[in-house]
């Protein structure tokens, strides 16, 4: 991304009348009520459609917090929610494109996703001038955007790391690694201890995805942007850089640096191993940094949870300081709400700086998408801390990951094929060829 863009982040840190929407229980329904209203006081059923599971924990809990608030404040909206795994949610989105698209959904912002939605004239457009003082990171709304046009809001900054314990770090005499060679012979180390080194949602494809263009990121810096860009237009992964990071992916699970059956076991799976002891590290992105604050996870555990990013390749270019980091999901407006000006009003609500941001800061959640330094107090968990400090010493981000740069196709396409090469099923050549006749 833009260096603007650095720069900000780190300076930052009804009139009665029966009318049923998108996803109403055709109930009577008005054009307003309560703080929200023209008139009138009857019901009014929005359906928020989201992939966000957990409503007790992380962003799950603050996006139901908001929802509470905004139906006490708004006696006469019942925002009604249907919360999915993101895997079952995707599948469910596609088959609600096709009829009977829920009021608020959530998207992704990438073009893997948000390219067939909006060709399809499923998200309705959103008046971008309303957002002038919500506090967006530049450029953090480019990705939700077609011909000049906004479709979605962003909700994240997400930063690709390894979650460690540091106690089970300290008690081994373990130290965190510099170098990916360092990190392999860590690996020995751990698997000598009988513990997993990294625990690896495998089954689901796309993380293992986005640890191909961490590594990929570290061999090419900030270029390879352009080189992944390049290579999906043209249909041609030939270029090294692609070839050498699937070799070290390889390499990696070859020497076993993931868990047996990491390429078949899912996100709970491996989310599991890492915080009940099995694994010493998780490798996930930043949104699960309120790992920290759940308290269903052991005490002596959460208190530990530490992050470092992809160490440094022999030979490559990358700084430690260079992020594999996007702006990721976000919320959106569905084209056929009937009630749409009152969905509006509600994803507008969301977003407001003090409630996804700031409620999102105060639960530990990850990183936003808009400015969140006025709610720091220094009593954050040192997990968030050292999240930020990631943020706020950036010298550059990766932008969006490979498997979400291209078409739908391509991103089946690489997320099934990964899980093969790693495990050698596939050859590397192989692998490149068939994700590259995939973008054409």
């Amino acid at each position: 991304m833009r260096k603007k863009l650095i720069a900000t982040m780190m300076a930052a840190v009804m009139t009665a009348g029966l009318i049923t929407g998108c996803g109403s229980d055709g109930g009577k329904t008005t054009s307003g009520g309560g703080s929200s209203s023209k008139g009138g006081n009857e019901t009014i059923t929005l359906k928020l459609f989201s992939n966000l599971p957990d409503r007790k924990n992380g962003q799950g809990l603050v996006e139901q917090k908001i929802i509470d608030e905004y139906m006490e404040a708004n006696k006469n909206i019942k925002i009604e929610v249907e919360a999915l795994d993101e895997e079952a949610y995707k599948t469910k989105f596609k088959a609600y494109a096709m009829d009977d698209m829920p009021d608020v959904v959530s998207i992704w912002g990438q073009p893997s996703f948000l390219d067939e939605v909006l060709a399809a004239g499923t998200l309705a457009e959103l008046n971008e001038s309303d957002y002038s003082d919500y506090k967006f990171v530049e450029g953090s709304l480019e990705g939700f955007k077609k011909n000049g046009s906004l479709y979605g809001l962003p909700r994240n900054t997400d930063i690709a790391v390894f979650y460690y314990n540091e106690k089970m770090f300290n008690d081994n005499g373990w130290t965190v690694p510099e170098t990916y060679d360092d990190l392999l012979s860590l690996s020995d180390k751990i698997n000598d201890a009988g513990i997993t080194p990294v625990a690896m949602d495998g089954g689901d494809g796309w993380p293992m995805a986005i640890y191909l263009t961490d590594l990929a990121f570290r061999i090419e810096g900030p270029a390879v942007a352009d080189k992944i860009n390049e290579a999906v237009a043209k249909g041609d992964f030939t270029d090294e850089v692609f070839s050498d990071a699937t070799s070290l992916l390889v390499k990696s699970a070859k020497a076993g640096l993931f868990q047996k059956g990491y390429d078949s076991q899912d996100y709970g799976t491996a989310m599991n191993l890492f915080t009940n002891g099995q694994a010493a590290m998780f490798y996930m992105g930043t949104w699960e940094s309120s790992m920290a604050t759940n308290e269903d996870i052991p005490k002596d555990i959460r208190e530990n949870i530490r992050v470092f990013v992809m160490p440094s390749v022999s030979g490559g270019t990358a700084k430690n300081t260079d992020l594999a980091a996007w702006n990721g999901g976000g919320y959106a407006v569905s084209q056929g709400c009937q009630n749409k000006e009152e969905a509006i009003k509600f994803l507008n609500y969301m977003y407001q700086p003090d409630k996804l941001s700031k409620y999102g800061w105060e639960n530990g959640v990850g990183l936003s998408a808009q400015d969140q330094t006025s709610y720091t107090t220094g009593n954050e968990t040192e997990l968030q801390k050292q999240i930020m400090s990631l943020l706020t010493n950036a010298t550059s981000m990766s932008g969006t990951p490979i498997n979400d740069c291209g078409p739908s196709a391509f991103k089946t396409v690489i997320e099934s094929e990964i899980q093969n090469v790693s495990n050698g099923t596939t050859s590397i050549d192989d692998f490149l060829l068939t994700i590259g006749k995939s973008c054409q």
